[in-house]
């Protein structure tokens, strides 16, 4: 293992905030702002799901049915319908596996998205932190991640790195007694969805979160599943009010099931691939900027000097990115940048151009 780095973290604060979130970048009442700070694709949802959202507010008298949306989900996987458990996001499955599972020696791989170390901590756990490091490529280190560790969180692709681990490496950290959460909340922005775990039924204690709010435009709705062993969905569910997801939510996870829906996913992540090459081909005209080239994900993670003086000098040209510096193991000379369409990301060039020469004053 390699000790230096694993660090343990209690229940007190420390210098991350860990609630801090990319629509902070967005919601503080600059108007205008282009946002490169939030992961949700743009133009979404389409116009079809909103008509199905909408169709649904005449059932709303009734109590919320999730039967045909857990049905689909697990078609779509194909797994039976006990190995799937929806959700309000996977926001809520974070605090859900945080509160239900007999954990005592949990561990989160960073940098990735703060709320499970933050759900975790909130349910009274001491936190043991595996950094991954630049010069690795924040490539996963399964030796890295304690033996007695019976609690493992890591993300794929990881936000905010955007590095697709491979799914043999991630396997390698499942084993009895462990219960492994792999969160793949952006794997369906990756074409072909080449290292998924979702369908995996082979490896002990493997726990799949997926979301629908980021492909699909869906963060205001809050729509997400948990893909696990019986048993453990059993235990999350019985955590869970009643009614947990709302009847709008439901109608929303059953239609992005569908072979179209899944068609329109696919050629969006393609779409994204391309973008995401176009975007790291400009960056690396800036000697100022290291982007991490193997981004997978619908974001590109960067460093520069003074980034923060950057970000700022950005939002006053009408761009909002995300600050890096919430994520443990990254600092102040980090953004994270959502990739947008090419005349989107022309024009943040040119701004950030602008942005670096200033900062560089």
């Amino acid at each position: 293992m390699v000790t230096d780095q694993v660090t343990t973290m209690s229940t007190r604060a420390d210098r991350h905030d860990l609630r801090h979130h990319g629509d902070a970048e967005v919601r503080d009442g600059t108007a205008g702002l282009i946002d490169l700070a939030v992961n949700v694709r743009t133009g979404t949802p389409p116009a079809w799901l909103r008509a199905r959202i909408a169709d649904s507010l005449a059932g709303l008298a009734a109590y919320p049915d999730g039967r045909a949306a857990r049905a689909a989900v697990a078609e779509r996987h194909g797994l039976p319908v006990e190995r799937v458990l929806l959700t309000a996001g996977a926001a809520e499955a974070f605090v859900l596996l945080a509160r239900a599972l007999p954990v005592r020696r949990p561990v989160v791989v960073h940098p990735q998205f703060t709320e499970p170390e933050a759900a975790l901590r909130d349910a009274g756990h001491t936190v043991r932190r595996v950094l991954l490091h630049v010069e690795d490529g924040f490539r996963l280190d399964p030796a890295a991640v304690p033996d007695d560790a019976d609690l493992v969180m890591v993300g794929n692709p990881t936000n905010p790195t955007s590095v697709l681990h491979p799914a043999g490496t991630i396997a390698k950290l499942a084993r009895p007694g462990r219960t492994l959460v792999v969160d793949e909340a952006f794997m369906d922005a990756v074409p072909g969805e080449p290292e998924a775990l979702a369908g995996c039924t082979e490896l002990p204690g493997l726990v799949v979160l997926r979301s629908l709010t980021k492909t699909w435009g869906l963060a205001g709705l809050r729509i997400g599943y948990v893909l696990a062993e019986p048993e453990t969905v059993a235990l999350l569910e019985r955590a869970q009010p009643l009614w947990p997801v709302s009847t709008p939510a439901l109608a929303a996870a059953e239609a992005c099931m569908s072979p179209a829906a899944l068609a329109e996913a696919e050629q969006a992540a393609c779409r994204t691939a391309v973008e995401r090459a176009h975007l790291l081909a400009g960056l690396a005209e800036f000697d100022e900027v290291r982007a991490v080239e193997t981004a997978e994900g619908p974001f590109v993670l960067v460093r520069m000097d003074r980034a923060d003086t950057v970000r700022a000098r950005l939002r006053t040209l009408g761009f909002a990115v995300r600050r890096g510096d919430t994520f443990p193991g990254l600092g102040p000379q980090w953004l994270r940048l959502a990739v947008r369409d090419r005349t989107t990301t022309n024009r943040f060039l040119q701004a950030l151009d602008q942005a670096l020469t200033a900062a560089g004053g």
